[in-house]
């Protein structure tokens, strides 16, 4: 491991992190009044959603071992097995677990995005369960699909450096 590396991914999340609350005032900034603390609401409560999500399922799907170029299967079901030891598919240079808390940073604003299409159009309860089937059925895939090995994009050769796909795109 290389303590530059992981230094720089650490603040890299939370820079990341810090995105979502910073989203959710410019959002609320965007909304009539009566609608600003659903607006800010909705944004940290899609950062506890998400990083649960995450957690359970999320990073293994998005990250598991391949199952016909589309999804990763559970292997890391609730972080089992996601340690300090470098990940040699992923993060050779850091633990795996920083790598994984990086990438839920992702999976943490990129439903967050899709809140500013949504306000003043959406019921609370129904933004919950949007959110976490937007998550299961467009985000994993997608993200295993561009990001891990074995992926359908990242065989084909495409490039996703920034996020400008799984994030931008699917958010949009």
């Amino acid at each position: 491991m290389d303590t530059g590396d992981t230094a720089f991914v650490l603040i890299s999340t939370a820079l990341v992190f810090f995105m979502t609350p910073g989203l959710a005032l410019f959002y609320g900034g965007m909304v009539r009044r009566k609608n600003v603390l659903n607006t800010i609401m909705s944004s940290f409560f899609i950062i506890g959603l998400a990083s649960i999500m995450w957690i359970l399922v999320g990073y293994s799907l998005s990250f598991g071992q391949d199952i016909n170029g589309f999804i990763g299967n559970l292997q890391w079901f609730g972080f089992n097995g996601v340690s300090w030891d470098p990940n040699e598919d992923y993060s050779v240079t850091i633990p795996h677990n920083l790598f994984a808390v990086f990438q839920m940073m992702f999976a943490v604003i990129t439903p967050a995005l899709i809140t500013g299409a949504l306000v003043e159009r959406i019921r609370f309860s129904s933004l919950i369960i949007f959110i976490a089937a937007w998550s299961l059925l467009v985000y994993y895939p997608l993200a295993h699909m561009m990001w891990g090995v074995g992926g359908m994009l990242r065989e084909l050769g495409a490039v996703d450096f920034a996020g400008g796909n799984v994030v931008h795109i699917s958010s949009g």
